[in-house]
């Protein structure tokens, strides 16, 4: 596997580490005060990146066996056709999402509630792996960063193997920095926890969903254009 391809990679995982799932409700459940619960931390990390693996080699290893008839047909005309009025519609698609994001009063709607359900898991560890589990599901559909990776490894010539091995590491980076900010949790104690609502707090106001949408839109409708002839290289 080449340098690019690696660094593509790791792009896309820091992208989607930013996500719901992977970093929104692991700060909540580093707000709490008290003594780091580490394992429901690692338990609800694991859960997800466990799925996101999973998923994610099928999907890769699925999309190989018929890799040669789809290649044939993204490449006609019009297939590209369709990919550059899917790429057009994803980019004006973003500027919605961000006015809709804007008109959304903070705090309210689905990420409230996702924040009571999360507060709520008090015990057991079954049901903060179900809470992760539905995150991941819910949002994996979404995550066109972590769907363009897929697409890169199935595109790469690699071995099965060797793509359970690079999406395991991919999967990794995904935790990474929810996993940095349960270390700086411990290392600080209840004196990060402002911080760290203040991030949160951030995070569910934002609209990073809106650009993702965006740069993914443009990208397959300058790609698409290119084909086609609109554009040079």
């Amino acid at each position: 596997m080449d340098l690019a391809l690696l660094g593509s990679l790791v792009v896309l995982a820091l992208i989607d580490s930013t996500s719901f799932g992977t970093l929104l409700i692991p700060a909540w459940l580093l707000i709490h005060p008290g003594r780091v619960r580490v394992s429901r931390m690692l338990v609800f990390l694991g859960t997800v990146a466990a799925f996101y693996f999973v998923v994610g080699v099928a999907v890769a290893l699925g999309a190989d066996a018929f890799l040669p008839q789809i290649t044939r047909v993204l490449e006609t005309e019009p297939a590209r056709w369709t990919q550059l009025v899917l790429g057009v519609g994803l980019f004006f698609l973003s500027f919605r999402l961000d006015r809709k994001n804007k008109k959304t009063q903070p705090g309210g709607g689905r990420v409230a509630r996702w924040r009571e359900r999360t507060m709520a898991e008090g015990s057991g560890v079954t049901a903060l792996a179900g809470l992760a589990l539905t995150a991941a599901a819910l949002e994996v559909t979404t995550m066109l960063p972590y769907l363009a990776a897929i697409g890169l490894m199935t595109t790469s010539s690699l071995a099965p193997a060797e793509i359970a091995l690079v999406m395991a590491g991919y999967c990794v980076v995904m935790i990474l920095p929810a996993l940095v900010l349960m270390l700086a949790r411990m290392a600080a104690g209840d004196r990060v926890i402002p911080v760290l609502t203040r991030f949160s707090d951030w995070m569910a106001r934002s609209n990073a969903v809106s650009w993702i949408v965006g740069i993914v839109g443009f990208l397959l409708a300058r790609d698409a254009a290119v084909a086609l002839g609109f554009v040079g290289t």
